[in-house]
Parts: structure tokens; C-alpha cells; sequence
């Protein structure tokens, strides 16, 4: 059973390598077999390619998996 912690919905922000619209595209397509995601979006207009997901912080290991298995780089950013 989950506690209250792992519920607590967090935005957390991560560098990636998503660099255009086709590349967005691919990480969708594994973004959306999350459960519990509120809100994502990625940032393409700058260097780091920023990427900002809204989940349930226990959720944020299962974001950084899912954008590598669609073959980009993510690092979350402290």
C-alpha cells in the first residue's frame, strides 16, 4: 500500500536530448503508458531541452525510464 509520500504529486524538471517535434513525438508514445501523469512538457528552444513532468513523486523513476527506453538521454536536474 502506498503511503502518503508516494502520492504527493511533485513537478520535477529534467535535461534531455529531446531535440525536435519527431523526438517529442517518440517520447509521447511511452510518456502516455504512464499512469498518474498529470502534466509533461518539453522545452526544445533551449540548449538543455528541458523536460517538466507533473506525477506522483514515486512516479519520477518510471518519467526517467520510459524516455530511455524511447532512446534519449534524461538527467534530473538538482
Amino acid at each position: 500500500m502506498e503511503n502518503q509520500i508516494d502520492k504527493m504529486v511533485i513537478t520535477n524538471t529534467f535535461k534531455t536530448n529531446i531535440n525536435c517535434s519527431g523526438c517529442v513525438a517518440r517520447v509521447k508514445i511511452e510518456l502516455e503508458k504512464l499512469t498518474e501523469l498529470s502534466h509533461w512538457s518539453v522545452n526544445t528552444m533551449v540548449p538543455d531541452k528541458f523536460l517538466s513532468v507533473t506525477a506522483p513523486e514515486a512516479r519520477m523513476e518510471e518519467v526517467i525510464s520510459a524516455v530511455k527506453r524511447a532512446g534519449f538521454n534524461i538527467e534530473k536536474i538538482k
